[in-house]
């Protein structure tokens, strides 16, 4: 028991970072649930959100129940509207936005922020235009600041229920990414550093293409055997590509591929595979994303990516399938059984 209540005070106590206040750009409930975390530390936390109404909810009834349904938010957590008062005093900023957005919030606070706060995203996925990684996109936008990247298997549900977790930091320049290690560790949330950010943010974006994929074939009614086949090729696929982009093949085994992977294909907490459940039963892709209420990271990964295997020459069937079903309006069965009736290959072909 004592050993235990050492542990946990351990943990809590703020590292070798020297960051008391931080800031999330973002109330969804990933950034949400981090916010909760790291005010159970004792930091001052400020969540910026544009609607008003997920602002006066976590002010006044210190819930989130659109993103997180039946969490207390702690006291230590604010929200509100005005972007520049909830940068002024932080010393790292989360960006706990969509990748799409990425650009949009960078350049919004470009001229507010100071070289020495730490740029934190947690967002997964490529800038759908430039098929540039977010890491990069951030240094267009804030070329002062250091940019570190968080990943991993990582439900906020869970993540918000203390569940045990664990994810991996990054950065160009690791000495921040130690830094970030430090400010989010506790005894049930359990951070890895991993120097190979290439890996990392091709890993957490491609793995929400097969994801999606996973969901509708969850959706047409096919079983286990059909899911562990698409996670595996898909795995390929990530491994090919990311490979090919300069990211290290021991990573994708790891927290970014392997494990967000499992996670997102197998869980009805993942919106990419509730959205593919959705579109397995018929419902349009549109309808689809419309009823999940947040954004579908592995549709417009589907997009990006399909453009970009097809530039650099990448074998994607899966991605080529679901590109198809998503934008050329094939049919899902049709998708699937031609997957089935490609020419035979081996394995590590």
């Amino acid at each position: 028991m004592i050993l235990a209540e050492l542990e946990l005070k351990l943990f809590s106590e703020k590292g070798r970072n020297d960051m008391k206040s931080v800031t999330f750009l973002g109330g969804g409930s990933f950034g949400t649930a981090l916010g909760i975390l790291l005010a159970n530390k004792r930091y001052e936390v400020t969540i910026w959100d544009r609607n008003p109404a997920v602002v006066e909810e976590i002010n006044n009834s210190k819930t989130n129940h659109k993103y997180l349904a039946d969490i207390t938010i702690p006291d230590g957590v604010i929200a509100t509207n005005t972007i520049e008062d909830s940068i002024q005093k932080s010393d790292c900023i989360i960006l706990a936005v969509p990748s799409y957005a990425i650009r949009t919030i960078c350049g919004q606070i470009s001229k507010k922020v100071s070289k020495d706060q730490i740029i934190v995203s947690i967002a997964k996925g490529i800038e759908e235009e430039t098929k540039m990684r977010l890491s990069k996109v951030i240094k267009e936008e804030l070329p002062s600041n250091p940019v570190v990247i968080l990943s991993g298997p990582s439900h906020a549900e869970e993540v918000s229920r203390n569940l045990p977790t664990t994810v991996v930091v990054t950065s160009e320049n690791m000495e921040y990414a130690y830094k970030v290690q430090d400010l989010f560790m506790t005894n049930t949330f359990r951070v890895y550093t991993n120097d190979d950010i290439i890996g990392i943010e091709i890993g957490g974006a491609v793995k929400n293409i097969i994801a999606l994929a996973c969901g509708i074939c969850d959706g047409l009614g096919y079983g286990d055997n059909t899911k562990a086949a698409l996670m595996t090729r898909g795995m390929s696929e990530i491994v090919r590509i990311g490979t090919l982009l300069g990211g290290r093949r021991e990573t994708f085994y790891g927290l970014t591929g392997m494990g967000d992977l499992i996670v997102t294909c197998t869980s009805l907490h993942s919106r990419n595979r509730r959205a593919g459940i959705l579109i397995g039963e018929g419902v349009p892709l549109n309808e689809a994303c419309q009823r999940i209420g947040m954004v579908v990271e592995g549709v417009k990964a589907c997009e990006a990516f399909y453009e970009l295997k097809g530039k650099l020459n990448v074998i994607m069937p899966i991605t080529d399938m679901l590109y198809k079903v998503l934008f050329e309006d094939k049919d899902v069965k049709a998708a699937v059984k031609e997957l089935m009736e490609r020419d035979k290959k081996d394995e590590m072909y």
